[in-house]
């Protein structure tokens, strides 16, 4: 299978910022993971991703896009800074940036599968890091937007 050929349109609850997670998956093959952090928990937080996708980010509303660090402070979480909906996780890293997209902010989340718990908290930074890059989109945009 060669490239992205679904895309999957969505955003935060207001508007202010919005996504499309390009992905060469059927959306109903795509398993969301339920980070079972307390951070991930308290947003209802699912996460999806596909290591051959492509997501894009941009914030429509000058100011909306808010990032935080949680736990070992490895990611970078965006959320909506009006609505707060939490809408993707990147992590920084020397071979580029990788991501993935809430479940819960895509239009078409009913397609996706259930979601299944994944505890990456139990796992060494560097296992961690490791299985993010190997489970995430490596071709990310994020748009900001100037006031």
């Amino acid at each position: 299978m060669s490239g992205p050929r679904h895309r999957l349109h969505g955003g935060c609850r207001c508007g202010r910022m919005q996504v499309v997670f390009a992905t060469a998956q059927d959306p109903g093959a795509l398993q969301p993971r339920a980070c079972d952090c307390s951070f991930c928990r308290g947003h209802g937080a699912a996460w999806v991703s596909d290591p051959a996708g492509a997501l894009e980010v941009t914030e429509v509303v000058p100011g909306a896009l808010r990032e935080v660090r949680q736990g070992s402070a490895s990611a970078r979480f965006v959320l909506c800074a009006d609505c707060g909906l939490l809408v993707c996780v990147l992590l920084d890293d020397a071979d580029g940036v990788f991501a993935a997209v809430n479940a819960s902010c895509l239009a078409e989340a009913d397609r996706l599968r259930v979601a299944q718990p994944a505890s990456p908290q139990t796992l060494p930074v560097s296992e961690r890091r490791a299985r993010w890059k190997a489970l995430w989109v490596r071709q990310v945009r994020v748009v900001r937007t100037a006031a």
